[in-house]
């Protein structure tokens, strides 16, 4: 009875969520356009299919997904796992590397799975006609959440501060930024927001609040937070280089087939100049 009410509240809590989304837009269409809503019976269907949706997933996130996250993090951090029955005190940042590659793993599935990311990729493939793939950009915002949350957890366990890597990285984007396709910048820069979401930010806190718990040394407030800091700025840094791959290799094979060209053209024209002599 207990998970019933429990998922009675989160279906009260996710209405009054989504309710002043709802309210601007039908006060925008009533009110402003001065317009009816078309198709409303559809439109109050689809609405209730959305809450009963994000209810059950947001639900099921909080029951199973996030505490084994936690878990599995804290298990991972342990130093009774990581050190092999060593005392904590003479562990280094090289005995984490299970750490590191579960950050790397967790921040690859939990951005693929991302709800927003898909939906701006799909939006994203659709507009510019198939120019920005859907899986492409997915894959990319994903590699790039994993190496942050790698990278992130080695943050962690050498207590090096946030703002060098911060301002490493935005170096790097402003200058990807001046050599990038310009179609794909703004994209880019969206992506490092969208994919810091509903699946992945719960995980990510949980990670690092999780390593920061267990490592020696470490405070909760100062290094357990920060790793969603890192998956916003990452993503725009590997969206861009995705796009600056695709150019060279456009370029690439642009090239390759200007030089063959010439000796097409020769082929053809000593084939007919032999025939001609033979004639």
């Amino acid at each position: 009875m207990s998970t019933l009410v429990q998922l009675v509240e989160m279906f009260l809590q996710t209405l009054a969520d989504v309710a002043p989304i709802a309210f601007i837009l039908i006060g925008f269409q009533v009110g402003v356009l001065r317009q009816r809503i078309p198709h409303l019976r559809q439109v109050l269907i689809g609405s209730f299919y959305v809450v009963v949706g994000l209810t059950l997933f947001l639900f099921g996130l909080e029951k199973a997904l996030f505490p084994i996250g936690e878990t599995v993090a804290k298990q991972l951090t342990d130093p009774a796992f990581v050190g092999g029955g060593r005392a904590a005190g003479t562990l280094d940042w090289t005995d984490y590397y299970w750490t590191y590659l579960f950050a790397f793993a967790i921040g690859f599935a939990t951005t693929i799975a991302e709800p927003s990311l898909i939906a701006v990729a799909m939006k994203a493939q659709e507009v510019s006609g198939g120019a920005v793939g859907a899986w492409g950009l997915r894959l990319a915002v994903a590699l790039g959440v994993a190496l942050s949350l790698a990278l992130g957890t080695f943050r962690i366990v050498t207590g090096t501060p946030l703002y060098m890597y911060m301002i490493a990285g935005y170096i790097v984007v402003v200058i990807q930024t001046l050599y990038t396709p310009k179609f794909i910048v703004p994209l880019a820069y969206d992506s490092g927001g969208v994919t810091t979401s509903t699946v992945t930010v719960p995980l990510v806190a949980a990670l690092g609040l999780g390593l920061a718990s267990t490592v020696p040394g470490r405070s909760e407030l100062l290094d357990g937070f920060g790793l969603i800091a890192l998956a916003s700025l990452f993503p725009m840094i590997t969206v861009m280089g995705y796009a600056q791959i695709g150019e060279w290799r456009t370029r690439r094979k642009s090239a390759v087939a200007k030089a063959d060209a010439p000796e097409t053209e020769n082929d053809s024209t000593t084939g007919t100049t032999a025939e001609g002599q033979s004639s």
